[in-house]
């Protein structure tokens, strides 16, 4: 079988560029995978080009936007969705414009379509008590409480991404005075952050009482399952769902059984915000690659400021105001300006 223009640079990509050059981690990879899969069963399916036959020249702006026209309309697809696999194919064709010049036109003209644009989810975090309610949940008087103590409280404090707590290592750990964790986020970039006091002794105690302290464990993930691989997205948010809701059996206020790790990141932003943290250092805690992506916690923190002073307040809406046009001093100060 001849090999297609189509097949090989897909290849090259996949295979070479995004692990080796880009960085990019195992899951971000699967979905870029899984767009390219999705690109050769439409050619199938609605063009009649079987996917052995694919060359680049079909793959032109026109088929592109017919593409991602079945995906919203075939397979219902939301627009976040239809945006995922639009960045997977403009990464492939900015990659192209290096590897093979000659497509540069093609690949242009591709790079031009936009993405759609989609409401933003709100931003969900937790006050500090429901956090403090949640940590106290598991049973620290068990390895596997002790265990899921460590697993949140970290996650909460250091404010990693889920990916990020599952790939911590023991070599990741730095047991020194002040406790501090690496943690390697998108693009391979590491970032060490230290952790508060009670954090780090658990931390402590944890890697000693599993007897992993010595060098030669320094390659071995930090947490892994009763298989003994390492922990999965699912399994992380299972751990943090059975808390919730032994929290909210307990009482604890402004708690949902819907959370996600995720929440406690935007719980860890939330709460040094608030607590007068430059957004700088927030940023930097956080791995975020420009602040503009940070700037988001400060404006879900106004939102929350205003609601808390709109109810704070009964509204004036009914009372007699005085006009500022019946005010002649003021009149005159404003035409003086």
């Amino acid at each position: 079988m001849k090999e297609t223009d189509f097949a090989r640079y897909l290849t090259q990509f996949l295979a070479v560029y995004l692990p080796g050059q880009r960085g990019m981690k195992r899951n971000s990879q699967i979905s870029y995978r899984d767009a390219f899969s999705l690109v050769l069963e439409y050619s199938r399916d609605c063009e009649k080009i079987p996917p052995d036959k694919l060359c680049i020249s079909h793959v032109d702006r026109d088929f592109v936007l017919r593409f991602l026209a079945w995906l919203e309309e075939s397979r219902h697809c939301k627009a976040a969705t239809r945006n995922q696999r639009l960045a997977a194919i403009h990464s492939f064709f900015s990659f192209l414009i290096v590897e093979a010049p000659q497509y540069i036109e093609q690949a242009q003209k591709v790079l031009a379509i936009p993405m759609k644009k989609t409401e933003r989810p709100p931003l969900m975090y937790l006050p500090l008590d429901a956090v403090k309610g949640l940590l106290e949940q598991p049973d620290r008087k068990t390895a596997h409480g002790r265990r899921d103590a460590v697993r949140m409280s970290l996650l909460y404090d250091t404010g990693a991404r889920v990916q990020e707590l599952i790939d911590l290592k023991i070599g990741d750990i730095s047991l020194n005075e002040t406790v501090t964790v690496t943690l390697t986020g998108k693009g391979g970039k590491s970032r060490i952050v230290p952790v508060m006091k009670p954090t780090g002794e658990l931390l402590k105690q944890y890697i000693k009482n599993a007897g992993l302290n010595a060098p030669v464990y320094n390659a071995n993930y930090l947490f892994t399952n009763r298989s003994n691989k390492p922990l999965t997205r699912a399994g992380v948010t299972d751990i943090l769902k059975k808390y919730a809701r032994s929290a909210q059996s307990n009482g604890v206020a402004d708690i949902s059984d819907e959370i996600t790790p995720h929440w406690l990141r935007h719980s860890k932003a939330m709460h040094l915000l608030q607590a007068g943290v430059n957004l700088v250092y927030i940023r930097d805690l956080l791995g975020h690659a420009d602040i503009s992506t940070t700037e988001i916690y400060a404006r879900a923190d106004e939102k929350m400021k205003r609601k808390a002073l709109m109810e704070a307040y009964d509204s004036p809406a009914n009372e007699e105001l005085p006009s500022w046009k019946k005010d002649k001093d003021l009149l005159d100060w404003l035409k003086s300006l």
